[in-house]
C-alpha cells in the first residue's frame, strides 16, 4: 500500500467494497426472483410534503437566490426594481390579456338604508364577463374611498364574494364560514358602513364561475336552492378539478392566478369608470387567498395606494418542506421564484404604504418564513427610503381575519386613504 494512502482513500476503498457487495447481493436476488432491483438509497425527510423528493427539491431551491430582490445589487432604485420587477412577474403569469373596456351593467340594485348594493357583471378580457357587488355609502360629499374586497378560499368553491358580504339573511353554508374567517363580521359589509366603495368579485372558479359538471346538472346553477348537504358534495366535486383548472388554462395559454391576478387589476380599471369613485384613493384588502390576491394586487398595481395583506406571507424556501399541500394551486406561480420571494413581489409597490397581518398559530405557513417576510419587507422599505410606510404586525391567532384585525386594518386603511 502506498506510503500516501489516507484515511480518505481507505473510506473510498471500504465503500467501494460495500456497492460490490451490494451489487453481488443484488445480482444473487435478481437471478432468484427475475426482478430488477433499486438503487441503494438513504431514505430521510419522508415526513415532507414531497416525501422522498424533498432532498432533490431543496437542493435545487438552494441554488436560487433571489436575484432580482431590492436586497441585492442588480437594481438602482426603488423605481427601475419596481418596473423590471414587475414585467419578470407578468412573465410568469402568462402575460396580459387583451385590454378591454368593463362595459359595466347593472343587473340589481338594493336600498340598504345607510348604502346601496348593485350586482353588476363587467368585462376583464374581451372573452370574460365577471360578477360582482358594488356597494356604495349614501352619505358622502365628493368623491369616494375606495376598497377591492378580495374573497378567501377555505375550500368553498360554491361562494367567492359572498363570502365577505353579510345579506342580513345569508346561506346557511355562509354563516360557520363567516364565523370560521372573519368572526362574524364579513369586512365587504362593514367598509361600507365605514363610509368606503367597495367592490368584490368573483375569482375564477369560485362563486358564480364555479365549475358544474354534466352530472351534477340535475342541481341547477341556482345556489339559493342548494341544500347544505348539496354544497357540500358539489363543493367537493370543485375541489378535485383544481388539478384540471391549471392543465386547461395552461393549454389554453394562460396561468390560474395570471387569470385571477389579472381579473382583480381590470377591477380597479372598473372602478376608475365609476364617477363616485376617487381615483387617487384605492386600497385593497383581503385573508388567506384573499390575501395572497392583495400580495399580487398590491405589489402590480400602483393604482392601489393602500395594500393590506392578511394572512398569506411568508418566505418561500421555509414552505417546502411542510407547507405545500396546505395551499391551492392558484397559490403557485411557475418560474417566478427563480428571481423573487413572496416577499419580494408585494414590495414591487415600495415605497406606497403596505399593511401585513399575521397569525402567530397559522397552521398554513411556518413562523419562521412568516417572521423573516416581515425582516425582508422591513428592510427593503427602509432601502426604499420610506421605512414608515410599511407595517407588520402578528396575533396571537389561528388562521382568521378576526374582529381585532379588522379594526386594525380598517385605521390602517383610514390613515392613508381617508386624511
Amino acid at each position: 500500500m502506498p506510503d500516501s494512502f489516507t484515511r480518505r482513500d481507505a473510506i473510498a476503498v471500504l465503500g467501494a467494497a460495500g456497492v460490490a457487495a451490494a451489487e453481488g447481493r443484488a445480482q444473487d436476488s435478481d437471478a432468484m426472483s427475475g426482478a430488477p432491483h433499486d438503487l441503494p438509497r438513504v431514505l430521510e425527510n419522508l415526513r415532507t410534503d414531497t416525501g422522498s423528493l424533498f432532498v432533490d427539491a431543496e437542493r435545487l431551491s438552494k441554488r436560487q437566490g433571489f436575484p432580482a430582490s431590492f436586497l441585492g445589487n442588480r437594481w438602482k432604485n426603488a423605481a427601475e426594481y419596481q418596473r423590471e420587477g414587475r414585467k419578470l412577474v407578468f412573465g410568469a403569469l402568462g402575460g396580459a390579456p387583451p385590454s378591454v373596456q368593463p362595459r359595466a351593467e347593472v343587473v340589481a340594485r338594493q336600498d340598504l338604508g345607510s348604502f346601496t348594493r348593485e350586482k353588476i357583471v363587467f368585462s376583464t378580457t374581451p372573452e370574460m364577463r365577471v360578477p360582482a357587488y358594488l356597494h356604495l355609502p349614501k352619505a358622502h360629499s365628493g368623491r369616494l374611498p375606495a376598497i377591492v374586497d378580495l374573497h378567501s378560499h377555505g375550500g368553498m368553491f360554491l361562494f367567492g364574494k359572498e363570502k365577505v358580504i353579510d345579506f342580513g339573511v345569508n346561506h346557511p353554508a355562509m354563516v360557520p364560514y363567516h364565523r370560521a374567517n372573519y368572526e362574524g363580521r364579513p369586512t365587504a359589509t362593514e367598509l361600507v358602513k365605514r363610509g368606503y366603495a367597495v367592490i368584490t368579485i368573483d375569482a375564477f372558479g369560485f362563486g358564480e364561475r364555479r365549475i358544474l359538471l354534466e352530472e351534477d346538472r340535475d342541481a341547477g346553477w341556482e345556489r339559493g336552492a342548494y341544500s347544505q348537504e348539496d354544497v357540500v358534495r358539489l363543493n367537493q366535486k370543485c375541489r378535485a378539478k383544481e388539478s384540471t383548472i391549471v392543465k386547461t388554462l395552461t393549454y389554453a395559454g394562460y396561468t390560474w392566478p395570471g387569470v385571477v391576478a389579472w381579473d382583480d387589476i381590470r377591477t380597479v380599471d372598473f372602478l376608475l369608470s365609476r364617477p363616485e369613485i376617487d381615483p387617487a384613493r384605492i386600497g385593497c384588502v383581503g385573508v388567506s387567498m384573499g390575501g395572497w390576491r392583495s400580495l399580487l394586487l398590491a405589489g402590480l398595481d400602483s393604482r392601489i395606494r393602500a395594500g393590506v395583506v392578511v394572512g398569506f406571507m411568508s418566505t418561500a424556501r421555509p414552505m417546502m418542506e411542510r407547507h405545500m399541500d396546505t395551499h391551492s394551486f392558484v397559490h403557485f406561480i411557475p418560474g417566478v421564484h427563480a428571481q423573487l420571494d413572496l416577499p419580494d413581489i408585494v414590495a414591487l409597490r415600495a415605497p406606497l404604504p403596505l399593511l401585513v397581518q399575521q397569525c402567530k398559530q397559522d397552521g398554513l405557513f411556518p413562523l419562521k418564513g412568516m417572521e423573516e417576510s416581515i425582516e425582508k419587507l422591513s428592510a427593503i422599505y427602509r432601502k426604499a427610503g420610506r421605512p414608515e410606510s410599511f407595517e407588520g404586525r402578528f396575533y396571537d391567532q389561528k388562521h382568521i381575519f378576526n374582529v381585532e384585525m379588522q379594526n386594525d386594518a380598517f385605521a390602517w386603511l383610514d390613515k392613508h386613504l381617508k386624511a
